[in-house]
């Protein structure tokens, strides 16, 4: 069941983005314009669907070329694209989830997956995956992720990427600094100060404080502390001592090794920033790859999974896999199907990837050349895979779960980062809405 605090912020961000969804019910027209309630239909598979990418601008290219080649192949069927930013996609579901407008077919991560599935707004995909051609194609681990990500019972999202936390670090000036490449955390940490010279604007590190930061800190810290679950019966480890010792130590890199500008930024102002300064190390995912690249160009930089204990021991929390869910309420689910079919096919999905920088979900996919090219990629599948990796796996699958990681407690982060809050409060708070989140998914799933 949904909490009245969630249904509350669903009313308000339905009054803020109304104007905004009349125009999309608009474009939707017939094919896809329902709200969760309405079931749908199969269509004729002709005609026209709707796609919401829910990292538009940044894959929106890839994406219409993985358009172009489906039309090629079906010209009775026609795709509207309409591309939302990554910050605003789970608001812009929600509000049509609850005024209609939905697309026929979305990228939904797994971050936000329970809670767009517990509204019922999502078709499950499980007999569609086994009579199709991607059955027995697509990663297991990647399919379980997913189905764990809806709440356990059915699949409502096909994986098209892995994804992984990368640390980025500038290979020009280690070298000039004679600093090996940062493989564990006290290197890590050492690089950081001796790369950093704040009277000529240099630093050793940035550090995610705007939107989207909760991930990475977690990430950091398990990584540090090597605590391998993120439960412990009902009680999340989340403010274990250890954790908060190790957050005390990350959170402390601030403005003393990095930007103070920092504090603000989303990703794609922190990529910025690395990309056109002269800081030393960046904790990203696989997706700023070509970014990279296209600033820095190949022998500058490399891509690495993040650091390990110092007995080689690589801890890190599960990143949210991409995936496109197909929506109950489209009026032309055969063709909606058709085009998730066509995007998860080995070449498609081989496509996207590549240009996204991530690790394939279709298995042909995941052999194809390029991967073994792509260095971060190839490194990164290899530390997934690996026998000395351990997961924490993150609760995508509490319908809080976007929530509490994101509005709940950024602003707490950035709080944390000023001095304004300590390691053990923000910690504390975290695990009671966790905990909480927890015991109310049990009872009510």
């Amino acid at each position: 069941m949904m909490k009245s605090i969630r249904r509350s912020r669903r009313a308000a961000t339905a009054v803020a983005l109304g104007s905004v969804l009349v125009l999309t019910a608009t474009a939707c027209g017939d094919d896809g314009s329902g709200s969760a309630g309405d079931k749908g239909d199969e269509g004729s598979g002709k005609g026209t669907i709707t796609f919401w990418d829910n990292n538009g601008g940044v894959r929106t290219d890839i994406w219409k070329q993985v358009i172009a080649d489906f039309e090629k192949k079906y010209p009775d069927i026609k795709v509207e694209y309409v591309g939302i930013p990554a910050a605003s996609a789970q608001s812009k579901y929600d509000t049509a989830i609850q005024g209609g407008g939905l697309p026929d077919v979305g990228g939904v991560g797994t971050a936000m997956l329970a809670e767009v599935a517990v509204q019922g707004a999502l078709e499950p995909l499980d007999d569609r995956v086994a009579k199709s051609s991607l059955n027995g194609r697509l990663n297991d681990g990647l399919l379980a992720i997913s189905k764990s990500a809806g709440g356990g019972d059915d699949l409502y999202q096909v994986p098209t990427s892995a994804n992984n936390g990368t640390l980025w670090y500038r290979t020009d000036l280690f070298e000039q600094a004679g600093l090996d490449a940062p493989t564990t955390w006290s290197k890590f940490y050492d690089a950081a100060d001796k790369l950093t010279d704040q009277g000529k604007n240099r630093f050793g590190f940035t550090i995610r404080g705007g939107e989207g930061a909760i991930a990475p800190a977690l990430d950091a810290v398990y990584g540090q502390t090597g605590i391998t679950s993120f439960w412990k019966g009902d009680r999340t480890t989340v403010n274990d001592p250890r954790n908060v010792a190790a957050l005390e130590k990350y959170v402390a890199l601030y403005k003393k090794v990095t930007p103070a500008a920092d504090v603000n930024n989303d990703f794609t102002k922190m990529v910025a920033q690395w990309d056109s300064g002269t800081i030393g190390m960046l904790s990203h995912n696989l997706g700023s790859y070509q970014d990279h690249l296209k600033a820095l160009g190949d022998g500058k930089f490399r891509g690495i999974p993040n650091p390990t204990l110092e007995d080689g021991t690589r801890v890190q929390v599960s990143n949210p896999v991409d995936g496109l869910s197909l929506f109950k309420s489209s009026k032309n689910k055969a063709a909606a199907w058709k085009f998730i079919e066509f995007a998860l096919s080995h070449e498609e999905n081989s496509k996207f990837n590549e240009s996204a920088g991530q690790v394939p979900a279709n298995t042909d996919a995941a052999g194809d050349a390029w991967i073994q090219q792509a260095e971060p990629t190839k490194l990164a599948a290899e530390a997934l895979n690996g026998t000395g990796t351990k997961i924490v796996q993150l609760p995508y699958y509490l319908p809080d779960w976007n929530t509490i990681s994101k509005a709940d407690n950024e602003p707490n982060f950035q709080k944390l980062l000023l001095g304004k809050m300590s390691a053990k409060d923000f910690l504390d708070t975290l695990a009671d809405q966790l905990d909480k989140a927890q015991a109310d998914w049990k009872q009510n799933h």
